[in-house]
């Protein structure tokens, strides 16, 4: 009877198994929430020990500020893209819409789940890609293609950042097609700035009196 060769592990290097971490940890963000995680279920789901994870992470916190700024990176690299190769503003609006939706199609609600913890969300690097990065990049081309202040645009820009991840949320439980819901994001994104640009306009034209 022949004996059976031992399976030989592969040693990883720091940076992979950090990254493999980081990958489990993902996975039970979008399955299960923030709330059930710990360490030695995230060690559990990655095939190591519990003093393994502490190696490369110091607390859960930190690991978690870490997926969270991995996650947005992530994303805001393929926003970017879009907005960069878009011509018009309703391809920049769709472009940076149909990102979203495929990224929430394909990774959960992973970011959004995290920035509801404030102990995740007060911690991710500014300079990586964060939300207000993103906001006043997008505010800058509302201001000048809607004839807005910038402050009124940057008003308009982060609320309207909110309707992607509201669309995201009802994708994945809904029957509804990934572009269907894309279309109706991005007419409400367009309209609520049309809207606004209006309205600022109208409040801004000289009171017309009777000679």
């Amino acid at each position: 009877m022949n004996k059976e060769t031992p399976i030989k592990r592969r040693r990883l290097s720091p940076e992979k198994r950090k990254s493999l971490i980081l990958d489990h940890t993902a996975e039970i963000v979008a399955r299960d929430g923030v709330a059930v995680l710990s360490m030695e279920l995230i060690g559990k789901e990655a095939g190591i020990s519990k003093s393994l994870v502490y190696t490369y992470f110091d607390s859960l916190t930190e690991l978690l500020r870490a997926l969270l700024n991995r996650e947005l990176k992530r994303l805001r690299r393929l926003q970017v893209r879009e907005a960069e190769k878009a011509k018009t503003f309703e391809e920049l609006v769709r472009g940076i819409t149909h990102q979203y939706l495929k990224y929430i199609e394909e990774r959960g609600l992973i970011i959004e789940r995290l920035q509801t913890e404030p102990s995740v969300s007060g911690g991710h690097d500014p300079t990586d890609y964060s939300r207000d990065d993103a906001v006043d990049y997008i505010a800058d081309i509302v201001a000048n293609n809607f004839d807005i202040p910038k402050d009124a645009a940057r008003a308009a820009s982060d609320i309207s950042f909110g309707l992607p991840a509201t669309a995201g949320a009802y994708y994945l439980h809904s029957d509804m097609s990934r572009e269907e819901i894309e279309n109706i994001t991005v007419t409400m994104i367009l309209g609520s700035l049309n809207a606004v640009q209006s309205d600022y306009n109208m409040r801004q034209q000289p009171l017309k009196r009777k000679p």
